[in-house]
Formats: structure tokens, C-alpha cells, sequence
């Protein structure tokens, strides 16, 4: 039988040493890839085309919520299990618009990985306890409002904006971001213009609370306001 193939997106190298070791107890699962930040999953997915990624929310660079949404993008067949700390509603929403299959936090037991692992490679899907309430809560809402979709401004924003507006919350200056991004200071600019306009808002200190509210980056991440 095929070993279902997981790339491990990770930022925290012990962490994803010890997701390693218990994957690889599992006969039916073979860790194929490690990336620490969510740039380097995107590419990884794209390059390995794992069955499943087993991915964090939190991490520099690209989180994982946007480099869910790109790996979704263009890789369909892909699986994709959020594996987080956090439950909080606004993770658990945008869960819920960009399609990952599972969502468990870091507390579950050991033997629940290997397991969700399974259930979303064969098209189910796997929720904790705790985050399949919160997600059911978010369902209900949205049928009081005669709304299915997530309508959060973040799901409106490209894929370029959210990485732009990830940056700029993480205290990068426009150069930096430009590096990074591999793109011109004018178009980083252009792109900071774009996400004030959509978002109403007119300051660095501003878009830095909406992607702290809005999950594209942790309120304890530590951040410098320009």
C-alpha cells in the first residue's frame, strides 16, 4: 500500500522534530519534507505535491492561513491540516472560507495526528472538539444571516496584499519587504496603498491591529510600530 506523503510546515524546529518522530512510527505515513515558514511550505507543496500538509498558523514570513490559501490554489489535491495552539474565532473562521480539511490544536493526544491524517487524506474531514464548536458556532451565525460565506475584508485582500500587510505588522520596513518579496520598494508602496484603501484604514499601527484581529499574525508576536 502507498504511504500517504506529509510535508510538516513548521516553525519551530523541535517542534517539527517531534511531529517527525511520531509520524515516523506510523507504517502508512512518510514524512517527505520540513518547511519553517509558510513561503517555504508554498513551495515545498508545489515542488514534493505531498498528500497532506500538516500546517502551522504562526509563522514569520507567510502564516498559514495565507500559505493554505495559495497551496489550495495551485495544488487542489493537496490536503491541508491545520495543526495550532490557537482556537480563537477569527483562526476558526477564515478556516473555515479558505477550505483546509482539519484543524487541531497542539494539545490533542499524540495518537490524533496520525489519525486526522488518514481522515483527510481520504476526503473527511477532522476538527478537535473545541474548535468543531467554535466552527459550528461561526456556521450558525452565518445561516442567521442568510450568509454561508466568510465575508471577512482579509478574504478580499490578494494574495500579494496579505503578504505585503503580514510584513508590514511584523515591523519590516518597505525595503526589507521589497527583498523579500523579490519585488520593487514602488510596488510594496503601491500595495500598502491598496490595503489601506480596502480596509479603511490610514496608518502602519492600524493594519498591524487588523492582522493581529483578523489571525494573519499572533497578538504575541512582537512587532515594531513605524
Amino acid at each position: 500500500m502507498k504511504a500517504i506523503t506529509v510535508l510538516l510546515a513548521e516553525d519551530h524546529l523541535i517542534v517539527r522534530e517531534g511531529l517527525r518522530a511520531l509520524l515516523k512510527l506510523e507504517e502508512d505515513i512518510q514524512v517527505v519534507g520540513e518547511a519553517g515558514n509558510g513561503r517555504e511550505a508554498v513551495e515545498l507543496t508545489v515542488r514534493l505535491r505531498p498528500d497532506v500538509v500538516v500546517m502551522d498558523i504562526a509563522m514569520p514570513s507567510l502564516n498559514g492561513m495565507e500559505a493554505t490559501r495559495q497551496i489550495l490554489e495551485s495544488q487542489p489535491e493537496t490536503k491541508v491540516l491545520i495543526l495550532s495552539a490557537h482556537s480563537d474565532d477569527a483562526y476558526v473562521a477564515l478556516v473555515s472560507a479558505i477550505g483546509a480539511k482539519g484543524y487541531l490544536i497542539k494539545q490533542s493526544a499524540a495518537h490524533v495526528l496520525p489519525e486526522a491524517i488518514r481522515k483527510v487524506h481520504a476526503g473527511k474531514t477532522c476538527f478537535s472538539p473545541i474548535v468543531a464548536k467554535r466552527l459550528s458556532h461561526h456556521q450558525n451565525k452565518a445561516y442567521a444571516r442568510g450568509d454561508l460565506r466568510h465575508d471577512s475584508k482579509s478574504t478580499r485582500l490578494t494574495s500579494r496584499e496579505v503578504e505585503v500587510l503580514q510584513l508590514v505588522a511584523e515591523g519590516k520596513a518597505n525595503k526589507e519587504t521589497a527583498q523579500e518579496l523579490g519585488i520593487s520598494i514602488k510596488t510594496v508602496e503601491k500595495h500598502r496603498q491598496s490595503l489601506m484603501e480596502k480596509l479603511n484604514i490610514h496608518d502602519t499601527a492600524g493594519l498591524t491591529r487588523h492582522a493581529i484581529a483578523t489571525g494573519i499574525i499572533e497578538s504575541s508576536v512582537q512587532v515594531t510600530i513605524l
